[in-house]
Formats: structure tokens, C-alpha cells, sequence
């Protein structure tokens, strides 16, 4: 009697495709409309602090925290504030990038985080990478060098606003790994986006660049809604679908980013960002092919295990009689 897989190699529900196309459009009005106003002369801090108290009342109103207060109990405070302190960082460093770099510059070098975050992971949560995974990671980083290309004029300080919101954000992540385990997942959406709504509050007097017109403070409220409606939407995503056939589909966010920086901004990316580009998500893919055999086999090994265990069970009994 064989013993039922553990994975799920089925197909891809045609409606977890859909949303998740749908997260990275949020995700790229977001940019693009952080970018805009930048653009036109609203503070950097205003336009984040915009973003997370918006994000906070979005969760108040749509998880009901009146209702059960419980669901947002922090255990561990001093983690809640530090984590929310990294995504501020993360947020405001891909902002001020935003101002100098192109949407679809900037998008290709955040695609080099999850490599970063795997090259962490195993220092800080012990999930170490094996050759393959580093190989493609190093990879990675020659696209990253193809984008910006130190040395040759080309690197500024918009790069490395880039690179500091990949590390803040990786960090982020691992932070969040580590946590899942101890806190609620209400407590983390809310204070990921409360902590840091908090901290810049003694900083907003000195912020006075504030929205010209109606429609700019339109869009400065409507980051709020295309950052909280994306993660909603991923949410809802992953209770369709696993997350190994999920991996790819950030990815997509370069199509939306070229699209939008050539719509709003009639900016094109050169080729040396398209092939570094190229190099970034081939690496990406690669390590998410590579996790996914590994996952497969660690299943099939633990299956083969089980299978073993039942046909003993089986024979014993016999033996002894």
C-alpha cells in the first residue's frame, strides 16, 4: 500500500495567475506614483509616512482590530519596532532611488534581494545554500554590476540607495521568518507599517514640502491603497496556490515597471540594464527551480521512509506469531 504524496504538483489555479499579476500593478502604481511625487517636489518622508498611515488604517478598518484586539497583541515589541524600522528604511531608500533611476533600473535591482536574502539566511536562520544557489547568486551580482557599472560614470547615489533598500529589506524578511513563529500574523501586518507611521511623526514639522494641488495629495493617499490592496491580494493568492508556484510572478513587475517609467516618465531602459536584467532574473529563476527539486526530493525521501515504516508494521506481526 503506497502512502500519499506530500507535494501538490497540480497546475497553477488560473485565478491565483491572475491575482497575482494584479499584486505587482499595485505594486507598481505604488513606485511609479511615489516616483511622480518626488518628481514634483514632496518630501521623501512626507510621501512614506503617507504610505504607512494609510496602510494602518486600511488593516484597522479591514481586519476589524476594534473587534478582537487580541489578533494584535505584540509579544515581543522592542522585534515589532526594529522590523518596522528596517521596512521604513527599505521604503525610504527605494524612494529616494526612485528620484535619479529610471522605475525599470531600480525594479532590476531589487530582483537581486532574495538572492541576498538566501546568502543571509544561512548565517542567520541557518538555511545554508549549497554551490548551485551560490553560483547563481554571484551571477546575480554581475547583473547587478552590469546595471550600475562602477567605475565607468555611471554609479551615483541612486544605486546606492538601490543596494541600501535591498539589504534593509532583506533583513526585513529574515526578521519576519524568524518572528512568524512567536507572533500573530495581524500583529506583524500592522506594525510593520504602525512602527515606522509612529517614528516619523517628530519629523514631519521639518518635512514641509507638502502636495501642491488636490490631485497630487490624491495620489499621496492612494500609495496607502496600492501598498496594503497588494499585500491583501498576495494573501489571497497563496491560499490558492503554493509558494513554489508562486516564485515566478514577481518577476512580471518588469514588464508593469517598463511600461509605466515609458507611459508617465518616457523613459526607456538602456541595453546594458536590460541585460543585466536578463542575468538578475535568470539567476532568480534558477534558484527558485533549484529550491523546488530540493523541496521535491526532500518530499519523495520522506514518502519513501513512510512507505518503509508501513510495510514493517506489516511483516512484525507475522514474524512473531
Amino acid at each position: 500500500m503506497s502512502v500519499p504524496k506530500n507535494h501538490d504538483d497540480s497546475a497553477t489555479p488560473p485565478a491565483a495567475m491572475l491575482l497575482m499579476l494584479c499584486v505587482y500593478v499595485c505594486f507598481t502604481f505604488l513606485d511609479t506614483s511615489s516616483k511622480y511625487l518626488v518628481l514634483a517636489g514632496v518630501s521623501a518622508l512626507i510621501v512614506a509616512w503617507a504610505r504607512f498611515i494609510v496602510h494602518v488604517l486600511l488593516v484597522g478598518v479591514f481586519l476589524r482590530g476594534w473587534r478582537e484586539p487580541s489578533r494584535f497583541r505584540a509579544n515581543n515589541l522592542p522585534a515589532h519596532i526594529l522590523r518596522g524600522c528596517l521596512l521604513f528604511g527599505s521604503t525610504m531608500f527605494n524612494i529616494l532611488a526612485l528620484r535619479t533611476l529610471q522605475l525599470a533600473e531600480t525594479t532590476s535591482i531589487y530582483f537581486f534581494g532574495p538572492m541576498v536574502i538566501t546568502a543571509l539566511a544561512g548565517p542567520l536562520l541557518g538555511e545554508w545554500a549549497g554551490w548551485r544557489r551560490w553560483l547563481a547568486i554571484l551571477t546575480g551580482f554581475v547583473g547587478v554590476l552590469i546595471i550600475t557599472r562602477p567605475g565607468v560614470g555611471v554609479f551615483g547615489m541612486g544605486h546606492l540607495f538601490a543596494l541600501g533598500s535591498i539589504l534593509s529589506n532583506s533583513f526585513y524578511v529574515i526578521m519576519t521568518r524568524r518572528m512568524s513563529s512567536t507572533e500573530t500574523s495581524e500583529s506583524l501586518i500592522l506594525f510593520s507599517a504602525l512602527a515606522p507611521a509612529v517614528l516619523l511623526l517628530p519629523m514631519l514639522p521639518f518635512s514641509l514640502s507638502l502636495p501642491q494641488d488636490g490631485w497630487h495629495w490624491v495620489i499621496l493617499l492612494m500609495l496607502g491603497v496600492f501598498g496594503a490592496g497588494g499585500h491583501w491580494l498576495l494573501v489571497q493568492a497563496y491560499r490558492l496556490a503554493t509558494t513554489t508556484a508562486l516564485a515566478p510572478y514577481p518577476y512580471s513587475q518588469m514588464i508593469w515597471m517598463i511600461i509605466s517609467g515609458w507611459l508617465i516618465f518616457h523613459q526607456f531602459p538602456d541595453r546594458w540594464t536590460l541585460l543585466g536584467a536578463t542575468i538578475i532574473v535568470a539567476s532568480g529563476l534558477y534558484i527558485i527551480h533549484r529550491e523546488h527539486r530540493l523541496r521535491l526530493r526532500n518530499s519523495a525521501s520522506l514518502d519513501t521512509e513512510a512507505e518503509g515504516f508501513g510495510k514493517k508494521t506489516l511483516i512484525c506481526p507475522q514474524s512473531m506469531a
